[in-house]
């Protein structure tokens, strides 16, 4: 879709509802893709403001208690919480106040808002759809679940979810393939990738490591993701095991934790250890927890190669983060990686589950001489501010639709 001009929103306010948005110091970090894509948006609009209703928690150190509003620049960021439980995956739905609790805050604080833009389905495009009927504004839904659980909405055939894809003014998929399925709803379905933040730049990888302790001469295999079954982490060890048995200079490093309690989170990190000592693989393979934000970059310098052995994934914007700092990828056909990878120049595939194709591409992902430059100018395409570009196009359709 091309437009032969974009509309001037310097005047203009930008309304986000999404569930999930990192809290002022980055300690509670969700969807933090939804903060990064925002940041290009601040010098386009007047104002933007924030709303990521939160669930209300009992417990003593629920992560909820660290979401506070605040501002920066000129988005102001706004936690109203409240209360929702659904029964079998929101087939009936017993208590739900959230979109209440949002308009009850626009009202309370006089939010004056032009725009829309509602991140995944639920519940902020329900959400999204009912301010746009109260308050006449259009509204923009991007639809960022995994292909697993976007298949799933779309086979429980929900009249929420259907009548908020129906009513949306427009609908924004993150991958290209999954287009076709929405336009059976709404005729306004159009792809824009996701991005990736400026801090990912190439840096001096010898002192990446020397800041992180990390060995010189040795290859280096870098993962990161909620330490959950969609991430197919129990895959990349069991292929290490492989990769071991033919060189012994390799160590594999994955980062990330379980969005969940800490019991449950021991109970997993338990379960991944275990496979890793089960396999004699402790002097290979080291589990690091969450990654704070700053060190990221690091770690992605740090490495040779970045392993996404993901069985599902929407996009997967860590590998670009990856790549824009020049590392290739080893990556699994989960629904969003076929979309990046798409020339053996930036990484290679392999199919989801299959540790043997894994640990056979990340061999020859090693003896391969890669071309960082040519790895870096192709990621150049998906950086958030290109992204921004492509996104108020849609804005400026909408907008011009609606005030016709």
């Amino acid at each position: 879709m091309k437009l032969s001009t974009t509309k001037d929103f310097s005047d203009k306010n930008l309304l986000v509802i999404t569930p999930s948005y990192p809290n002022k110091d980055n300690t509670y970090i969700t969807d933090i893709f939804v903060k990064n894509q925002l940041e290009p948006f601040k010098k386009y609009f007047n104002e933007i403001y924030v709303i990521a209703p939160v669930l209300f928690s009992f417990k003593k150190l629920a992560k909820e208690k660290l979401c506070e509003n605040y501002s920066y620049d000129n988005i102001k960021v706004y936690y109203p919480r409240c209360y929702y439980i659904p029964i079998l995956w929101f087939s009936k739905i017993l208590i739900d106040n959230r979109f209440k609790v949002v308009d009850n805050l626009i009202k309370k604080e006089s939010i004056q808002f032009d725009l829309i833009h509602a991140h995944f389905s639920w519940p902020s495009s329900y959400i999204g759809v009912k301010l746009k009927e109260k308050y006449n504004q259009p509204v923009v839904v991007t639809i960022h679940e995994n292909s697993e659980w976007f298949y799933k909405e779309l086979s429980i055939n929900h009249p929420l979810i259907n009548n908020s894809w129906k009513n949306a003014d427009v609908l924004l998929r993150v991958n290209k393939k999954d287009v076709p399925a929405l336009k059976q709803f709404n005729d306004n379905v159009f792809s824009i990738l996701n991005g990736f933040s400026p801090q990912f730049k190439p840096l001096d990888k010898n002192k990446c490591r020397d800041k992180l302790n990390l060995q010189l001469n040795y290859k280096i295999l870098f993962s990161l993701g909620w330490l959950i079954e969609r991430k197919g982490i129990n895959y990349l060890i069991d292929a290490m095991k492989i990769i071991t048995e033919k060189r012994n200079d390799v160590l594999c490093f994955i980062g990330g934790s379980v969005p969940a309690e800490d019991e449950l989170q021991s109970k997993v990190r338990n379960k991944l250890q275990k496979q890793i000592n089960d396999l004699n693989l402790q002097n290979h393979i080291k589990l690091i927890g969450s990654v704070p934000d700053d060190l990221l970059p690091i770690w992605m310098n740090a490495c040779d190669i970045y392993v996404l052995p993901s069985l599902s994934e929407s996009f997967g914007i860590v590998q670009l983060e990856a790549m824009a700092c020049g590392r290739p990828v080893v990556a699994t056909y989960n629904g969003g990686s076929e979309e990046i990878i798409i020339s053996d120049d930036y990484g290679y595939l392999v199919e989801s589950a299959d540790s043997e194709e894994l640990a056979e591409k990340v061999l020859i992902a090693l003896d391969t001489e890669w071309d960082s430059k040519t790895i870096i100018e192709y990621v150049g395409n998906f950086s958030w501010e290109e992204i921004a570009k492509n996104t108020l196009t849609i804005y400026s359709k909408v907008y011009y639709a609606h005030t016709q």
